[in-house]
This record gives C-alpha cells, structure tokens and sequence, in this order.
C-alpha cells in the first residue's frame, strides 16, 4: 500500500514555483491595471483619513501584546522546576 501513495509532498513540490510566478504575475496585472491603481489610490485614501484609526486599534493591540506575554511569563514561571522538596 505504501508504494501506492507518492513521496511526501512530492507532487506538489513540483508546482510551488509556477503556482508563485503565476500568483504574483496576476497581482502584477492587476495592481497595473486601472481597476488596481483605482483599487490603489483608494486604499492610500482611506489610510490617510483614518490613520488615527489604525494608531487607536495598535495601541489596543500592543496593550493586549503586553497582557499576553505576562500571561505566559506567569505559566512559564509556574512550569520551572522546584528543588525544594513541598513546593
């Protein structure tokens, strides 16, 4: 049974380089095309006028950032070995 089936990721393997050229060859046509620069001007827009949005919702994300690492340096801490016998 095991002669049936291919090698490991075989048989993609063979096609990450033409699914990537291809990938972003159609991103290439896009962004030159007039839909993509009028797609392109519309986000440089919107990141303009709501880029106090965007500084709001990163300074959420660096405070959530800040409660998860100190979370996790808690369990670490808790999952460090005890020499001391009854602890």
């Amino acid at each position: 049974m095991a002669e049936l089936l291919p090698a490991r990721g075989g048989v993609m393997r063979k096609w990450y380089v033409p699914l990537t050229v291809a990938g972003i060859g159609g991103l290439g046509v896009f962004l030159f095309s007039e839909s993509g620069r009028r797609t392109l001007r519309w986000i440089g827009h919107y990141i303009r006028w709501n880029s106090e949005g965007f500084l709001e919702w990163n300074e959420a994300a660096d405070a959530e950032l800040k409660k998860i690492q100190e979370t996790l340096s808690a369990i670490a801490e808790t999952l460090q070995p005890r020499t001391e016998l009854g602890r």
